[in-house]
């Protein structure tokens, strides 16, 4: 499952170095699908859902740092743990229960970002 980052969050931005798929922004932050991933053009989801890979998209939280789900790969293929978790000085990273995938999942979703 992705990670994502609880309202423990103190804002000491260690996280966001630590994300080899540029899934974690400041709250408040925009993010786009290409940023730090090999994404361009136009992005085929293959459900009648295209998009931009640098167009913006809005920030998912104001207050804190947080993970964009798509681009989460709980570091699968980079790492054996998920850095962001542990660099966290207040494990504010945590499984996000919405988003539960497989390491194959993981993996491919990993493949997509980064070609």
């Amino acid at each position: 499952m992705a990670i994502k980052i609880i309202s423990d969050c103190i804002n000491c931005g260690a996280c966001e170095p630590e994300c080899p798929n540029t899934a974690i922004y400041e709250g408040g932050a925009s993010w786009t699908f290409a940023g730090g991933t090999t994404l361009k053009g136009t992005i085929d989801f293959g459900d009648g859902t295209t998009i931009d890979a640098n167009a913006p998209q809005p920030a998912l939280a104001s207050d804190i740092y947080y993970i964009v789900p798509e681009k989460c790969t709980e570091c699968v293929g980079f790492h054996e743990e998920s850095q962001c978790a542990a660099v966290c000085p207040v494990d504010a990273c945590v499984p996000d229960p919405d988003y539960v995938e497989t390491k194959e999942e993981l993996m491919d979703k990993k493949n997509w970002l980064h070609g």
